[in-house]
């Protein structure tokens, strides 16, 4: 196998000398004839090797330690004991990765797949951040529902679709980067349990913070509230120290530039009313 894949504008190549099951939303992102900055070679074992290097963070389905050609990673699945791959960085534009043959069958799951190279590192270096959201389109530009898991992000994008016609792109990420001093919200392949993705890049026109309510009501969030809510829903890797540093860097950036606004709300069309008529009325 050797194919070529874009994400935001991120281009890398899969190398492996066998063919197996890509999750059919990582294949959205498929590309042709365009240069590669990252390649990741793919290679299956029956027995997954220990991870070398200095452990700098360990939870009971990732372990990292760092090595001197960069990251080691070993990956696991969330309620599992069994290790399913190591990653294994062996220059600035290249990674190894290990396969457990026992395992393979679990790589159709979308973010068992994706954690294979770890993208978030390959991300921060261009200034991009992941978002947990839904993330719709209206009048051509996105509109970003954020919120912790179980507020509602997808009824409320589904209300929006039912209600004013948008399209949904993804049902709980976007990738968001900065180009010509204007944040665009970018497709990524994992979807939650939305199970709605696609490939799409559209100027941020708002991004919308979910509270749940009996009444519905929208206000725009000072700087330092918007952050605060937005900081636990970018993901981040803590154990390193630099891209901390980049990740809140870019966020107060986009904070500055995109207006962020704090949604109370219920299940309704009146919802989604109250929520245009503040996006689009009073500004």
């Amino acid at each position: 196998m050797d194919k070529l894949f874009r994400i935001g504008n991120f281009c890398f190549r899969i190398l492996c000398d066998e063919d197996f099951a890509i999750p059919p939303n990582f294949l959205l992102f498929e590309t042709e004839r365009e240069v590669s900055e990252y390649t990741y070679h793919i290679q299956f074992t029956d027995t997954l090797p220990f991870s070398d290097g200095n452990v700098i963070a360990r939870r009971p389905d990732l372990i990292v330690s760092r090595t001197s050609a960069g990251e080691n990673r070993l990956l696991g699945i969330k309620g599992r004991t069994d290790f399913y791959a190591t990653y294994s960085e062996i220059s600035n534009a290249e990674a190894n990765i290990l396969l457990s043959l026992d395992q393979i069958k679990n790589l159709s799951i979308d973010p068992v797949f994706t954690s294979l190279f770890a993208l978030e590192q390959r991300m921060i270096e261009k200034d991009s951040l992941i978002l947990h959201c839904a993330y719709i389109v209206y009048h051509e530009k996105a509109i970003l529902f954020s919120a912790p898991s179980g507020t509602g992000k997808s009824t409320q994008a589904d209300l929006w679709r039912q209600y004013r016609d948008s399209d949904i792109i993804n049902g709980d990420r976007a990738l968001l980067r900065k180009t010509d001093n204007k944040w665009i919200a970018c497709g990524w392949p994992v979807c939650g349990s939305s199970e709605i993705c696609k490939c799409k890049d559209l100027p941020i026109h708002t991004i919308v913070m979910l509270e749940q309510g009996k009444m519905n009501y929208a206000k725009k969030l000072s700087p330092v509230q918007a952050f605060a809510q937005l900081y636990g829903q970018i993901t981040i890797n803590q154990w390193n120290a630099d891209f901390v540093e980049r990740a809140i860097s870019n966020l107060e950036d986009l904070i500055s530039l995109v207006p962020v606004y704090q949604l109370t709300c219920d299940i309704s069309e009146d919802a989604v009313s109250c929520l245009e008529h503040t996006l689009f009325t009073e500004r």
